[in-house]
């Protein structure tokens, strides 16, 4: 995954956190710099609407900040801001739960429009796809955008689920396993030619 590299002067992440902790301002910015493209990338992943992902990306910077002092410098920050990013996303959805439910059966029963004929096919797969994840339950969805879409390892994805790296692995194949089965039955197209 491409991170942006901090910066404010050589201090490395744990020493930023530290001061930032302490209420310097200055010393946070760099952070949110470094990771708010996947704390956006993936509230938008999970909601799908590009204005509430930005609004979950800026709770998740106000809450962290607003919980620094009880934070570990020693970990990692990227799991961690991702796991309020994931949590407050899932509230978001829940409350907006009767709405989805009304829009998607809406969504469902309308033929999706044509696409542009200069729309490339490889941007269409990548919608498929993305309409094939959605389908599945929302905990499916976090593990596999955690995994795939965002590119964190096994261990960074049991961070900021906050289970154990062997049920990311079981939940992850339980995902795949229902993600091939929609794919083949909903979206045969994302299937041809990579069967063996």
């Amino acid at each position: 995954m491409k991170t942006t590299p901090l910066r404010r002067g050589t201090l490395d992440e744990s020493t930023l956190i530290r001061h930032a902790a302490n209420g310097d301002t200055a010393a946070w910015e760099p952070l949110m710099l470094a990771h708010q493209q996947a704390v956006f990338r993936l509230s938008y992943l999970l909601l799908g609407d590009p204005d509430d992902a930005e609004d979950i990306a800026q709770e998740t910077f106000l809450r962290a900040w607003n919980h620094l002092k009880h934070f570990d410098p020693t970990r990692p920050l990227r799991p961690w801001l991702l796991s309020i990013a994931s949590n407050l996303a899932s509230n978001r959805r829940r409350s907006a739960g009767r709405y989805l439910l009304a829009l998607t059966r809406a969504f469902r029963s309308e033929p999706a429009p044509a696409a542009p004929e200069e729309k490339s096919m490889e941007r269409m797969e990548a919608s498929d796809l993305w309409k094939a994840v959605r389908t599945l339950k929302f905990t499916d969805q976090q593990v596999i955008y955690l995994r795939y879409f965002l590119d964190l390892s096994t261990h960074e994805t049991a961070d900021v689920l906050q289970v154990a790296e062997g049920t990311v692995k079981s939940r992850l194949n339980r995902a795949i396993e229902k993600l091939r089965n929609i794919i083949q039955q909903d979206f045969p197209v994302l299937s041809e030619g990579r069967e063996t």
